[in-house]
């Protein structure tokens, strides 16, 4: 929700920069559950997804002995969801940046 209010401030340009840096970002839902089916046991899908500890604690427990990894099948969407949201949440703050450097270029190249 927060993320839509903040991208309602953007402009067309610095919409489609987010949308480009999103495409390229994003976490893809593929290879997440890839990785479950795959790793699953090893916590790939965290680690995937920038959940470290829980990660290594997967790899550590054998995914809990295999309840854990069965567990994320009801988890995953949500964690993938999260990072996605976070993902573009870092990417509108960065769109800002750019936008409050420009005008501070702009005013100072107007006071020179």
């Amino acid at each position: 929700m927060e993320n839509l209010v903040s991208k309602k401030e953007l402009t067309s340009q610095e919409l489609q920069l987010l949308a480009s840096e999103m495409d390229k970002r994003k976490k893809s839902t593929t290879t997440t559950w890839l990785l479950w089916f795959f790793l699953g046991t090893a916590g790939g899908h965290r680690y995937y997804l920038g959940k470290i500890g829980t990660g290594i604690a997967m790899t550590l427990t054998i995914g809990g002995l295999g309840i854990w990894a069965l567990i994320d099948i009801f988890l995953i969407n949500k964690m993938l969801q999260k990072k996605n949201t976070e993902v573009e949440r870092q990417i509108i703050s960065e769109v800002r940046a750019i936008r409050a450097t420009g005008s501070q270029e702009v005013a100072a190249s107007v006071e020179g």
